[in-house]
């Protein structure tokens, strides 16, 4: 398999490799393959239905109803409800750790939906942190939530991983769709 991988050189400068074993990205490459016979051995079965992640703010209008309503529907569908005002990034992560440990010892969600107030470009993740494309590439820990929460995704999913969001029109201007 063929990739192109695209890493910042110190003083900025962009270099982009075409093989991705290339360069300490060998490591990167065992750790996925790794992680994805891990998550491969324990989602075996006919049984297993893959899960999904629902991310709820508390700031959403009547968000403590949602994951009542939601699991009527689909058991795997895993709602989380978090605390806008209080929450840490690291809380989310943790929690999200924790369902998908109670779901299926190592597995891993194949979709997700993040369910929050924000606007054109931006999303109120947390009380004092809002997302946007700029806050996301500077701010360390902003950027580390996004690379975590990656972590979580799977890597059996035949189809591209993405996060949906629900709640604000991100996308409303040339930052959000980035």
């Amino acid at each position: 398999m063929h990739s192109t991988v695209s890493y910042c050189l110190p003083g900025g400068d962009l270099q982009t490799s075409g093989n991705a074993l290339e360069d300490g990205a060998l490591d990167d490459a065992l750790d996925w393959e790794e992680e994805k016979e891990m998550e491969r051995l324990a989602c075996e079965g006919d049984d297993f239905v893959p899960p999904k992640i629902m991310l709820i703010s508390s700031k959403v209008p009547k968000a403590e109803y949602i994951p009542t309503i939601i699991r009527r529907d689909d058991p795997s569908i895993i709602p989380i409800l978090y605390d806008h005002e209080h929450a840490t990034f690291d809380d989310i992560l943790e929690e999200i750790d924790k369902k998908l440990t109670a779901y299926r010892r190592g597995s891993k969600f194949w979709r997700m939906l993040i369910f929050c107030q924000g606007g054109p470009g931006h999303l109120y993740l947390l009380k004092n942190k809002v997302a946007t494309f700029a806050k996301v590439e500077k701010e360390e820990d902003m950027s580390q939530f996004w690379r975590r929460l990656s972590r979580f995704m799977s890597k059996l999913n035949p189809e591209p991983n993405v996060i949906h969001i629900m709640g604000c029109y991100v996308l409303g201007n040339p930052n959000g769709e980035k």
